[in-house]
């Protein structure tokens, strides 16, 4: 495997970390443009830099080693960085061959450039899930590339938030991305979500808005039992505390809001005694 970085250092590939720093050293006072004039000297210094800015880190060394100069199409770095030096943003074509994922950067004068990574293998998509599951949690069922397989939705997760499943994205060698999951979360009929709060309207017969009562409510956490006083206007709001969404920040969760909606009988269904009562007495 042809690893080209090492000749551009005129050093062999066993060389230590002590022998790549003082070639580079002597190449670079050798080709620095404020000292050589030459034609292609500017151009040879970059690529020093390049070869030891890769060289001299071990991590970056390990990968160069693994994958030698098939990182640049086969070809050698010199021949590879002449033939599209000239043609555009070379970071910005490395980076796309090696995925995005923060290629080389700083090609060009005293900067040299940094590392490359391993194709991106994270993949991104997004899935809808049910309103209650995002304030309770629980399981979702994702289907991708022809494996389906579960996640698990934290309580409380907003729209728009993104959840990060390990070892489900694209697969290089023995290595696994990750799926990055954008959630959009569904309408609900019963329920709007404010922050933390959640608002539900709830019917509530004029009998025991007038008189005052007591009323079931099913909520997304279990069913409870809501006193009404006498008097209650439609649209009065009251609050269930605690029976909101969870922050995940906080971990406290916000309350929810029950608005009336006073149910008024028809006339048809009252006894006629009552309704010539209520027609003598009831304020205009």
């Amino acid at each position: 495997m042809s690893k080209s970085l090492y000749d551009t250092l005129d050093v062999s590939q066993d060389a230590s970390a002590e022998e790549i720093k003082k070639a580079y050293r002597r190449l670079a006072r050798k080709f620095h443009p404020d000292i050589n004039k030459d034609a292609g000297a500017e151009e040879k210094f970059k690529e020093i830099n390049a070869a030891y800015e890769i060289l001299s880190d071990e991590q970056k060394r390990r990968q160069y080693d693994q994958y030698g100069d098939n990182m640049f199409g086969g070809q050698n770095f010199h021949d590879f960085a002449h033939s599209q030096g000239g043609n555009g943003n070379l970071d910005d074509i490395l980076r796309s061959i090696f995925g995005g994922g923060g290629g080389f950067s700083g090609f060009g004068g005293n900067r040299g450039f940094g590392g490359f990574s391993e194709p991106d293998l994270d993949v991104n998509a997004k899935i809808t899930i049910p309103f209650n599951v995002s304030i309770l949690g629980g399981k979702h069922a994702v289907s991708y590339n022809g494996e389906s397989f579960d996640v698990k939705i934290p309580a409380g997760i907003k729209n728009g938030e993104k959840m990060r499943i390990r070892e489900k994205g694209k697969t290089f060698q023995r290595n696994k991305g990750d799926l990055l999951l954008s959630v959009e979360v569904a309408n609900s009929p019963e329920y709007v979500r404010e922050g933390d709060d959640l608002v539900k309207t709830i019917e509530i017969p004029l009998k025991t808005a007038l008189l005052g009562g007591k009323v079931v409510v099913e909520t997304l956490h279990k069913e409870i039992t809501l006193k009404v006083k006498n008097d209650t206007k439609n649209g009065q709001k009251f609050r269930v505390k605690e029976y909101g969404a969870l922050n995940r920040k906080t971990q406290v969760k916000g309350d929810l809001y029950l608005v009336a909606n006073i149910i008024l009988p028809s006339l048809a269904s009252l006894d006629s005694d009552l309704v010539a009562l209520m027609e003598a007495k009831l304020p205009n």
